[in-house]
């Protein structure tokens, strides 16, 4: 099944062809600085499932709590996240969640960087979870 999305403003579009089996959330500083809340929530897929259908993302690199460096992608004019990778593995990519058009039967799975939660932030307890990089 492919999935599309796109960002707020809608200067920004992708068609992703490769199947979405789970989301993951991540609850690190630097995510919950990206996404103004508790973290990110993302749908990891291949690059070369991922494409881009309208407009140019832009993009700004950062440090992750990991270590590695971590380039995050987003929309210029309204400044929806849509993706990032890290510099090591740039064949695979996180695709916000938030950004699907239908997220429909789609679960988070996996809570990572646990031990930075907000208090506020629900984890599933039937979810797996790593209070770091797993």
């Amino acid at each position: 099944m492919a999935h599309t999305g796109g960002c707020l403003c809608g200067a920004i579009r992708y068609t992703i062809s490769a199947p979405i089996n789970e989301l993951r959330a991540c609850h690190c500083i630097h995510c919950q600085q990206a996404s103004g809340s508790h973290g990110t929530v993302a749908a990891f897929v291949p690059r070369e499932g991922f494409k881009l259908t309208r407009g140019t993302p832009k993009r700004f690199i950062s440090k992750a709590d990991s270590g590695r460096n971590l380039i995050r992608y987003f929309c210029g004019d309204c400044g929806s996240p849509i993706y990032s990778h890290r510099e090591t593995t740039p064949e695979t990519l996180g695709v916000r969640a938030g950004t699907l058009d239908d997220s429909s039967g789609l679960k988070i799975g996996t809570h990572i960087w646990t031990e930075m939660a907000r208090p506020w932030s629900h984890i599933d307890p039937a979810a797996k979870q790593f209070p770091g990089q797993p």
